[in-house]
């Protein structure tokens, strides 16, 4: 029994805050600048009544009206974000039942971030050829605004709400077939990149409320980032991760017909293309219309390859993801 990617659908918000926005914000910033610095034009935005789980359920309902996917064939469900809505119950437990799946349903949440999607993809094909699952949904839904705070550009220019939904099948009818999978982490890089004041070890108290009061106290934490060290861990980790995908599934680089990474930046994803010799038209991006949609980047991208004809029936592409944790992992899937 296979695992495939049987359909994929995603979810923006409806607020859009584009380069100019920015810079009217930020005077020190020029719109040609930031399309050159991050290769990004816009970012969706949400608002503070509508969370991960809200867009996970508005990009599920997408998917099943999109493909006409029958919701209780569903037996598994994945959502995977790196802001839970609550310590307990789990966020899939409520989406299983707002999305009406059947109660013999498995639901789990998967707190994490940039590589969210593959190693959900990667759990999801453990669970269908276990043979645990025939048919699981996988959520992936980041709402980055909500803990960034309004005067850091840095963060501001990158980061785009979004949810995409991807169901993973043992049926032949699917989209494509998953490979075999590299894993990496190295959580002595937590600190380059943490959502700080989020969470029982060191919760929000009284003294950050006031501190941050006036822009609405950040209740949820604040996000911050190291974007020199990310950097050099990408450019550190990725290459070796690139090769160990290709040995693990007996592939050559000549092989692969498409290539789909995490949509980090447009400037570090150039130097990738570049440092890994992989020619433009087989390197596939999709960041300027929605920006760094964390965990959701790598399905919207892959949505929008099959649209464009960019990723066609028999190819073969690489899905690569790293970030946050530190952590990496990425696999090959077969049109």
């Amino acid at each position: 029994m296979n695992a495939q990617v049987k359909a994929i659908s995603y979810y923006l918000p409806e607020k859009i805050v584009t380069n100019k926005d920015l810079c009217d914000i930020f005077p020190s910033l020029t719109e040609e600048d930031l399309l050159k610095k991050t290769g990004i034009r816009k970012r969706h935005v949400t608002s503070k009544d509508l969370l991960g789980s809200d867009l996970a359920y508005l990009a599920a309902e997408k998917l099943f009206k999109e493909h006409n996917i029958n919701r209780s064939s569903v037996d598994f469900l994945i959502f995977c974000t790196s802001l839970i809505d609550q310590a307990g119950p789990a966020a899939a437990c409520i989406l299983q039942h707002r999305l009406e799946l059947s109660t013999n349903c498995g639901a789990i949440d998967i707190a994490f971030g940039c590589t969210g999607f593959t190693y959900s993809l990667g759990i999801a094909k453990g669970l269908i050829e276990g043979g645990l699952a025939t048919n699981i949904l996988i959520l992936t839904a980041e709402v980055s605004s909500l803990v960034t705070h309004p005067e850091d550009s840095e963060l501001r220019i990158i980061f785009g709400d979004a949810a995409a939904a991807t169901l993973v099948s043992s049926e032949k009818e699917s989209l494509s077939f998953i490979g075999n999978f590299s894993f990496g982490t190295d959580g002595s890089g937590g600190e380059n990149l943490i959502v700080r004041r989020s969470g029982i070890r060191n919760p929000v108290d009284q003294e950050w409320l006031k501190e941050h009061e006036a822009i609405g106290g950040l209740k949820s934490g604040r996000l911050e980032m190291n974007a020199i060290e990310i950097f050099s861990f990408a450019l550190r980790v990725v290459p070796p991760m690139f090769v160990d995908i290709l040995k693990k599934n007996k592939l050559e680089q000549k092989d692969i017909d498409l290539f789909i990474f995490h949509q980090a930046n447009g400037f570090l994803l150039s130097v990738l293309r570049r440092k890994l010799k992989i020619s433009e038209d087989k390197f596939f991006t999709y960041i300027e219309e929605v920006g760094n949609t964390v965990s959701a980047s790598i399905p919207i991208a892959l949505c929008e390859a099959i649209k464009a004809g960019k990723a066609k029936k028999g190819q073969k592409i690489m899905l690569a993801s790293f970030g946050i944790g530190y952590s990496w992992s990425g696999t090959i899937i077969t049109l």
